[in-house]
């Protein structure tokens, strides 16, 4: 059964770093198109970043472009999201997702979802 679990969350003061992994197991998902998307309290499930199977091309919400960057090595079946110069309303539960289809910001077309992963800026 195809498993995605996400991990590198954590706490961290804004201006600071975290690396979030999502590892996965199950099925090959080098041609998948891989997302994050983040869930804060009280908010709808938000689109952060998606990447094609071909690793050339990447997308991301405004609110994260040129702090986030997301990436994949489909040797190791891992995708990941460097995150940046951390802001308090980054704070969130983030999840990673995958689809057998092109890149989407929309979470209803992805298939694969993991667990998700806390990551908390305090100010």
């Amino acid at each position: 059964q195809a498993q995605l679990v996400e991990s590198g969350g954590g706490l961290v003061q804004a201006g600071g770093s975290l690396r979030l992994s999502c590892a996965a197991s199950g099925r090959t998902f080098s041609s998948y198109a891989m997302g994050w998307f983040r869930q804060a309290p009280g908010k709808e499930r938000e689109f952060v970043a998606a990447i094609r199977w071909s690793n050339r091309n990447t997308y991301y919400a405004n609110s994260v472009k040129g702090r986030f960057t997301i990436s994949r090595d489909n040797a190791k079946n891992t995708v990941y999201l460097q995150m940046n110069s951390l802001k308090p309303e980054d704070t969130a539960v983030y999840y990673c997702a995958g689809q057998p289809g092109d890149y989407s910001e929309y979470a209803g077309v992805y298939n694969y979802w993991g667990q998700g992963t806390q990551v908390t800026v305090s100010s």
